[in-house]
């Protein structure tokens, strides 16, 4: 298995994330620990996860995917074969929310009592919190990681203005510097992080996370009219995805995935895991059958006629 290098730190990933945020969600607890077993075995170490999952569903209050991920961990034994990736900042109700270092400190323990575990491996900003000081922020993730609770601190949704301007503030602190980014980048997201973040974090040689790396779901070609939103939960955001650009793009994934006797799955994957900079992109599976389609995509590597079309097809 290929391991890539996550920014300047130690810390050395397969080049595809496990994403959590389907655990205790749409894959129960027993689906879910049938996937991460399939995942550590095919060789993939990295489960990225946040408190906040899966605070969105009724009745949920956040912290289920930690919890399902922390039970799949103290019946296994397998926590040193993981690369444990969470987040923290978004809300989680009441006055829980933001990046404050009391409220970083604190939920830094929830998170390590849902995960079962005494260390976080990636632990990253959810989004960026403009009410509070890019220090403040940092400081408590420097307390953090000389406690050694967290290992790695990673920024996800930031801009390249924020981002610039945390990693100057732990240069000039002798913070730990965020060391990966997290953005939303597939086929057809594309121009917010090429234009302005893609330059940062080749030029600091940032480590790049992508999620929604298949668009959650639209990229897998099974979406292709307002009747097939009712195949999945996440159905109903597929809506602006339906448009002329779209269809392109799908079209490119057919051709291209007919060529190679793949399927738009595989070859959407194939696509951002080739991209300029990117370390591991994160996609779920809800089922053993989708873990086996992005299994297959993980070894498919695309020439430069395969990319051109795609990329020419998702021009923005």
């Amino acid at each position: 298995m290929e391991m890539r290098k996550l920014g300047n730190s130690d810390l050395r990933v397969a080049p595809w994330a496990l994403g959590g945020n389907v655990f205790g969600w749409t894959c129960d607890e027993a689906t879910s620990f049938k996937l991460l077993d399939a995942f550590v075995d095919n060789g993939f170490n990295l489960i990225d996860t946040a408190d906040t999952y899966s605070r969105w569903v009724p009745g949920h209050q956040g912290g289920e995917s930690e919890t399902v991920i922390g039970k799949w961990l103290k019946q296994g034994g397998r926590r040193d074969q993981v690369v444990l990736a969470t987040k923290v900042g978004m809300d989680m109700g009441g006055e829980k929310k933001g990046l404050s270092k009391a409220y970083i400190l604190q939920e830094a323990e929830d998170s390590l009592k849902r995960l079962q575990t005494d260390h976080i491996d990636l632990y990253q900003s959810h989004k960026d919190d403009p009410d509070t000081p890019l220090e403040e922020t940092l400081s408590a993730y420097d307390q953090l990681v000389k406690k050694g609770k967290v290992r790695v601190i990673g920024a996800s949704n930031y801009d390249s203005n924020r981002l610039g301007e945390a990693l100057k503030a732990s240069a000039a602190k002798g913070y730990p510097a965020y060391q990966c980014l997290q953005p939303n980048y597939n086929l057809y997201d594309r121009s917010g992080y090429e234009k302005d973040l893609e330059p940062l974090v080749l030029g600091k040689n940032l480590g790049v996370i992508p999620y929604f790396s298949l668009a959650a779901g639209f990229l897998t070609g099974k979406y292709r009219s307002e009747a097939d939103f009712a195949k999945s939960p996440r159905g109903g955001g597929m809506k602006k995805y339906l448009n002329e650009r779209g269809f392109k793009i799908l079209g490119a994934l057919d051709e291209v995935s007919k060529c190679l006797g793949s399927t738009p799955a595989r070859v959407a994957l194939a696509w951002v895991m080739a991209r300029p900079g990117v370390t591991a992109p994160i996609a779920s599976a809800t089922s053993l059958e989708q873990f086996k389609d992005l299994l297959e995509g993980t070894k498919l590597r695309l020439g430069k006629a395969e990319m051109d079309k795609l990329n020419l097809a998702s021009a923005y």
